[in-house]
């Protein structure tokens, strides 16, 4: 009876054991509230969305095209440099001097990888969602937007890294997937080719401007369309290899064709994006806030939140120097214009003064002093222009980086058919004189004679990009 009763017991100790334990167990694994799985996150088009402005928001801040990939990475060059000396940090990157401790290498480039990271996320949940081929008409189409718009803006991503680091890791699923985390580079031109491909697929899945709204801070299909043909020309063109040689590719020939077609199809869309027909007029609406309806910005980096995270420092890094006792705020100085570019203008060319200041404000009065030739600075993004006008010292402006523009459509279409044809044909010295006309507005006929030979050509649209977009980060990777 003693010998039963043990055994009982011993069965009950068991019992309240295992049901303490499973209990222990439940109670202390708890689902955070605050943390969203990868299927809810794709749960529905509102939460997808979501995932999607999460992409967006990699682009942005001070470790984006908030100051540091945009304003650092882009000098020193023929064109700019950064102020000041040599240090472990913007200005080693300016001067080519870099240090395996120089956070302004290692942060652009995680964040650059944490976009495509969310962005492989979107591309391969979205098309699995129930409403991506069954939802809604709405549904569909918007869902469909928002897998274009992640595979451009991996792209971007991409794009980004490689003509930065050229051949780099390319992770094209989420690090979920990835067998092994370390994985090695790729060669530059096989994930371009993915990427033109991608870019291929996302232009039929994104509406055009007219039909998305007015404003450019989401992709459209013309921002695809632009981002493809400067990718192919990327791919076609010369580039520094593992050899430590500049070389092109025998099929470089394939990617100006591509090139070509996007732009001519661009071309034939003025209803869409077209040139502003006064130079000036398109970053005096950047820095008003002012939606320009011609559209000539194709792709912007949306900013705002007045933080690191999420703004910009343009009009306060970069642009004219201003002081704290001037109506406008502190800020500019950042970034210097060589002599040598502002003596690259015609002296009635309308860019000059446009891409250049040389005066600053450092009084109440607000009287703008001159500056010497070795203290020109940027002045597309400059914060005297701000409306409504921001003064005192604040770092975070809120002016949205320009990524590409029509007039780089233009003069990308006029090379590509250079290239290809061995001469310039009319149309494409049509397409580089209206990027020049346009510069020379009420004095086009002192735009000279346009070369008719493939090498004078070449060269004549090589320093109108150095003439067109001065300090937007452009010049540095054409060279």
């Amino acid at each position: 009876m003693k010998n039963k009763i043990s055994q009982s017991l011993a069965v009950v100790l068991i019992l309240i054991s295992v049901l303490f334990t499973a209990g222990c167990k439940k109670y202390t694994e708890v689902e955070p509230v605050s943390q969203y799985s990868i299927p809810q996150a794709f749960s529905d088009v509102s939460n997808a969305t979501t995932a999607l402005v999460g992409v967006y928001d990699e682009l942005q801040g001070d470790n984006g095209y908030g100051i540091r990939i945009n304003m650092y990475y882009p000098y020193d060059s023929d064109e700019g440099i950064v102020s000041g000396n040599i240090d472990n940090g913007r200005r080693g990157v300016g001067r080519y001097q870099l240090l395996l401790t120089n956070n302004e290498i290692l942060n652009p480039f995680n964040q650059l990888y944490r976009g495509i990271e969310k962005a492989n996320l979107c591309i391969e949940q979205i098309p699995l969602m129930t409403q991506y081929s069954s939802g809604s008409a709405t549904e569909q189409a918007t869902l469909k937007r928002l897998h274009g718009e992640a595979l451009t803006l991996r792209a971007q991503f991409f794009f980004q890294l490689m003509i930065n680091w050229g051949d780099v890791p390319a992770p094209m699923i989420p690090a979920y997937k990835q067998t092994n985390l370390f994985i090695p580079r790729t060669n530059r031109d096989t994930t371009y080719d993915l990427l033109i491909a991608d870019l291929l697929t996302a232009e039929n899945l994104v509406p055009w401007r007219t039909d998305a709204g007015p404003r450019n801070e989401r992709i459209t299909k013309g921002a695809v369309k632009a981002l493809r043909a400067k990718m192919a020309m990327f791919r076609g063109g010369y580039a520094l290899r593992s050899n430590a040689q500049m070389e092109r590719r025998a099929d470089y020939l394939t990617y100006y064709n591509i090139a070509k077609t996007e732009c001519e199809e661009l071309m034939a869309r003025r209803d869409q994006h077209t040139l502003n027909p006064n130079y000036e007029d398109v970053w005096r609406k950047v820095t008003s806030f002012t939606y320009d309806p011609q559209a000539e910005i194709m792709f912007e980096v949306g900013a705002g939140g007045g933080n690191g995270n999420s703004d910009s420092r343009m009009g306060n890094y970069d642009g004219p120097t201003l002081s704290n006792a001037s109506r406008y705020g502190a800020g500019g100085g950042g970034v210097l214009m060589l002599p040598n570019f502002f003596y690259a203008f015609d002296s009635v060319d309308t860019r000059r003064d446009v891409s250049v200041t040389h005066y600053q404000v450092t009084s109440a009065t607000n009287i703008k002093s001159q500056r010497r030739l070795g203290e020109l600075n940027t002045g597309k993004y400059r914060r005297d222009w701000r409306v409504p006008l921001l003064p005192g010292t604040v770092l975070n402006v809120g002016y949205n980086w320009c990524l590409i523009r029509f007039s780089d459509v233009l003069l990308m279409y006029a090379e590509a058919v250079n290239e290809i044809n061995g001469s310039p044909t009319p149309l494409a010295i049509t397409a580089f004189e209206e990027v020049r006309k346009r510069g020379y507005r009420n004095n086009t006929g002192l735009i000279g004679v346009t070369p008719t030979t493939k090498a004078g050509f070449f060269d004549a649209i090589v320093n109108e990009r150095y003439l067109e977009f001065g300090h937007e980060g452009i010049r540095r990777y054409d060279l």
